[in-house]
């Protein structure tokens, strides 16, 4: 129990982790290139953050309740939902944020990103922290398990955050062009995964057809390893994904990376703007 909760928790708080430390390095970057055009207020994390461990103790609670809808298949289709929504906020932040430094409307431009930071982490903490409270109820149910379980809970949960915060300085580090490259790569591995859960779910919930398997890497790295899981959390990977999960996964990328603020940060665009 006491390693099956490391892991889950690691996996579980990294996801939320590497998105949060993202969202708070484009926050800088922003700053740092358009200036006093395009302010961005760190705050909006410390919203997004109480917000969204009141979603997730919230939506704890009526998990039961909600996994009886849709002939029990209710608790597939509303986290394929908040899946959704996830994903068109990250779309959103992708092509509502300015695409060179004399973008025009900045101010409503920052509105709607900050908007869209705080609802992607409300419903990232929403997810994931649901998912740990309904575990943490349910095994420490037992009272032999509540010492270990909280045990591995609380390293794995410490691990996690250590992960974020590496993550964000290490990004911080990085000179301005790196630094948004690296983001914006992130967010659409983020988004393809997020768009692969969503096809999964709705098929687990027969409202999606099933598809052939795309590939099958089990041999090589399961699942269910730690290799597996972190890759998992990471980028989203799946040992045998079906097809019509393959091709929403790299949709999803595509749309990021085609997007006007991707494009923007390979030519060196940035690196000017800076200059300005």
């Amino acid at each position: 129990m006491f390693i099956n909760s490391v892991i889950l928790l690691l996996q579980e708080i990294l996801e939320a982790a590497l998105l949060i430390s993202v969202l708070l390095v484009i926050t800088n970057l922003f700053h740092d290139i358009w200036g006093r055009s395009f302010v961005l207020r760190k705050t909006w994390i410390f919203y997004a953050l109480i917000l969204g461990c009141a979603g997730a103790w919230l939506y704890a609670l009526v998990t039961p309740t909600v996994s009886e809808w849709f002939d029990y298949v209710g608790q597939e289709v509303v986290n394929s939902l908040i899946h959704l929504v996830s994903l068109g906020f990250l779309i959103l932040l992708s092509w509502v944020a300015p695409s060179n430094y004399f973008s025009d409307k900045t101010s409503q431009r920052a509105q709607l990103v900050i908007a869209s930071m705080v609802v992607i982490v409300l419903l990232a903490l929403v997810r994931e922290g649901s998912e740990i409270l309904l575990y943490l109820g349910g095994v420490t149910s037992q009272s032999e398990n509540v010492v270990p379980v909280l045990s591995g809970a609380v390293i794995g949960a410490g691990i996690g955050l250590s992960c974020g915060v590496i993550l964000y300085y290490g990004l911080t580090s990085l000179s301005h062009t790196w630094a948004f490259r690296v983001c914006l790569l992130l967010l659409a591995f983020v988004c393809g995964n997020i768009a692969s859960q969503i096809v999964m779910l709705l098929t687990q919930a027969d409202w999606l057809p099933y598809t052939a398997i795309a590939w099958d890497t089990a041999g090589l790295l399961p699942e269910n390893s730690i290799t597996g899981r972190l890759l998992y959390a990471l980028i989203g990977y799946e040992a045998t994904p079906s097809i019509l999960q393959a091709v929403c996964y790299g949709l999803a990328m595509l749309i990021i990376i085609f997007g006007p603020l991707f494009r923007l940060a390979w030519p060196g665009i940035l690196a000017k703007n800076v200059e300005q």
